[in-house]
């Protein structure tokens, strides 16, 4: 059973940096994929970012216009989401997600491509 924890949300302003984090257990191997989605009330879950987890190679939705990274430390089992320059549409909770995946191209076409999730975390990006 994978079990995935975000952390790192909170209230920022305009043009500020965040740095999101998932803690992952129960990875039966490295040969995951882990995304980042996100949702705003009332709207549909998003992709935002995703890794595979044994290679690296990631993949950002086009709306990250290059403002976000995401890494991942094998030996902690954990990515890392940073973001910068956020803006107010960026408000919304993030969730983190995993699917084992021998690919090492991730995907964040559909939410449901994913199996486990992480409770989500909130970001508030107001003046």
């Amino acid at each position: 059973q994978v079990a995935l924890v975000e952390s790192g949300g909170g209230l920022v302003q305009p043009g500020e940096s965040l740095s999101l984090s998932c803690a992952a257990s129960g990875l039966t191997s490295d040969y995951y994929h882990i995304a980042w989605f996100r949702q705003t009330p009332g709207g549909e879950r998003e992709g935002v970012s995703c890794i595979s987890f044994e290679d690296g190679t990631t993949l950002y939705a086009d709306y990250t216009d290059a403002r976000f990274t995401m890494t991942r430390d094998r030996a902690k089992k954990t990515v890392l989401l940073r973001m910068y320059n956020l803006e107010p549409e960026d408000s919304a909770v993030y969730y983190c997600a995993a699917r084992p995946s021998l690919s090492k191209f991730c995907e964040l076409r559909s939410p449901g491509n994913y199996e486990d999730w992480g409770q989500g975390t909130k970001i508030t990006v107001s003046s």
